[in-house]
């Protein structure tokens, strides 16, 4: 039986190194990293042996799912926590990006403001709480958590142009969770119950008459979820936020993203799916046409950009939209084998994503930027320039840069753009291969995922070769100084990607279960109510003593 305690373990250790370095002086930075380094690590263990219990079990192969009863209430009437193989390989994707994330701010931008390790940490609580919970208003109340972290991480530093797209950012997301509250009202308000077990169980029962109701709240509660998706036309703020922020916060934002295609994914699933009666596949053309056109934005936006930043923006739109066009199909009936490659192409395109923004700045370095930005945020928090003067060099300089920033940008590009034997090329391979057999679908939606999965690699090809052009071969400077850690985290991220493609049989395999998992939504449904209270196993436990 899967441990119980350890399935809140992602939620508190954050919360409690959080809350914990706030009470340190803001110039023990150092303690501060590794406090926060620790817990992060820990993070990731406590995942990968949550991956490891959800695979096993099932005689179908789609694993066991372990639940959590927050106070020891029993579910509709407590909040429940959930482990699948989907939250958990959600919550190691989380530890993953967060080290090389963390590493690569200990050098220079962990400085350029206050509390930064605790905003990190508290970012945790609430990525890995959304993954986790099976409640939808705790569900809002994590992605307020992240959310509230978020903020202050985008506007970390100075900046006219941080600031202001840190507004848009704010507005764009306090209005998403309007409608988020708005939705679960309309929800609660039906059914009487936010539990998306208890949903899906009753789902197939509801009144015709109030059935509207339900699918309306559904219906703008999955406008919240797709602003944070960047689903378009609710994207036009997502390129210029992920370009401002510091690269390190936007290498974390890279799956910012995946918590709404999550939260789609899971609660279409779950509540729409075969056993769902007159709700069965609601929404499932719609999330396949927002997602190719969110594709389509992505793509042109990438061909239009001049910048690294705002290119790697657009590649979160393509990833996002491509998977929330396999929701759709999913959701359809398109097959689990199709939903179990954009899994796997989604967690290779969030890896090389993140690499990318960790890119930027190393890429664009100029003489005298660091200083003067460090010099700029001394005057604002009233540090003494003689206290950054004294702050010890985080390493030492990477010889032959530009060959090592070229080979980790080349990783990135080809990952990105479908090319082989990395990730990107065997996702898509996979995707285009069950979108070519016959799946119920009108045959004009497959041709043009599968165009359209064609058409954003040749732009992301186009685009970021012109930008490596640039860096890497028209320039004369002198070449910039890069520390070791600062490309650690690129090359840490990067060593995962080419293990994926190396254990690519096993990584579909999972996805594969995982695919078939949500499929089969009976064991998630019914296993919340059939959880047994603490209390009770007591109970039991002392009778079969006595006995």
């Amino acid at each position: 039986m899967m441990s119980q305690h350890l399935i809140i373990a992602p939620i508190l250790i954050p919360f409690i190194v959080g809350a914990l370095m706030l009470l340190y002086d803001d110039r023990q930075r150092r303690a501060k990293f590794w406090l926060s380094m620790g817990s992060t690590v820990l993070q990731l263990l406590v995942a990968v042996a949550l991956v490891l219990r959800a695979k096993a079990g099932g005689a179908d192969g789609s694993g066991s799912i372990g639940f959590y009863l927050l106070g020891d209430w029993q579910a509709p009437f407590g909040i429940v926590l959930v482990i699948d193989r989907l939250s958990a390989m959600m919550l190691v994707l989380t530890s993953l990006l967060a080290i090389p994330s963390l590493i690569y701010a200990s050098t220079n931008v962990s400085r350029q403001g206050p509390h930064y390790y605790s905003l990190f940490q508290f970012l945790l609580v609430g990525l890995n709480g959304a993954f986790l919970t099976g409640d939808l208003f705790n569900l809002f109340v994590f992605f307020e958590v992240l959310l509230a972290a978020s903020y202050g991480l985008l506007l970390h530093g100075s900046g006219q142009l941080r600031v202001r797209a840190g507004m848009h950012y704010i507005a764009m997301n306090l209005t998403a969770s309007l409608l988020f509250l708005i939705g679960v009202s309309l929800i609660y308000g039906v059914t009487g119950t936010l539990n998306m077990a208890h949903l899906a169980n009753m789902i197939s029962s509801i009144a015709p008459e109030d059935r509207s109701f339900l699918h309306a709240g559904v219906a703008i509660l999955s406008v919240a979820f797709l602003v944070k998706a960047g689903s378009w036309p609710l994207s036009f703020w997502l390129p210029t936020a992920y370009m401002a922020g510091a690269a390190p916060v936007a290498a974390m934002f890279a799956i910012m993203t995946k918590v709404g295609v999550y939260s789609i994914l899971r609660l279409t699933m779950l509540v729409f799916g075969p056993s769902a009666g007159a709700s069965t596949g609601f929404g499932a053309g719609m999330l396949i046409l927002l997602g190719l056109a969110t594709v389509i934005f992505g793509l042109l936006g990438l061909l239009a950009s001049q910048t690294l930043g705002r290119m790697a923006a657009h590649s979160v739109l393509i990833s996002s939209g491509t998977v929330l066009a396999v929701t759709g199909f999913a959701v359809a009936g398109g097959g689990e084998a199709l939903l179990a490659a954009a899994l796997y192409y989604m967690i290779g395109s969030t890896l090389a994503t993140s690499a990318l923004f960790l890119l930027i700045e190393p890429m664009n370095r100029q003489d005298g930027g660091i200083a003067a930005m460090l010099a700029l945020t001394a005057d604002v928090y009233g540090v003494d320039d003689s206290e950054i003067d004294e702050v010890p060099d985080p390493g030492f300089s990477v010889p032959a840069t530009m060959t090592v920033l070229g080979i980790c940008f080349g990783l990135c590009l080809l990952v990105l753009a479908g090319m082989p034997p990395l990730p990107g090329f065997i996702g898509k391979v996979a995707m285009i291969q069950q979108l070519l057999q016959n799946n119920g679908l009108p045959p004009g939606l497959n041709w043009t995922l599968i165009g359209l999965l064609m058409l954003s690699g040749f732009a992301t090809l186009v685009g970021l070769a012109r930008i490596g052009i640039q860096t890497f071969w028209a320039q004369d400077d002198a070449p910039p100084r890069v520390l070791a850690l600062e490309i650690i985290p690129i090359a840490v991220l990067l060593l995962v990607v080419g293990l994926m493609t190396v254990k690519a049989e096993a990584t579909l395999r999972y996805t594969t279960s995982t695919a078939s998992a949500l499929h089969q939504t009976a064991s998630y449904a019914y296993g919340v109510f059939a959880t047994p209270r603490a209390a009770d196993r007591e109970t039991t436990k002392r009778r079969g003593a006595s006995e």
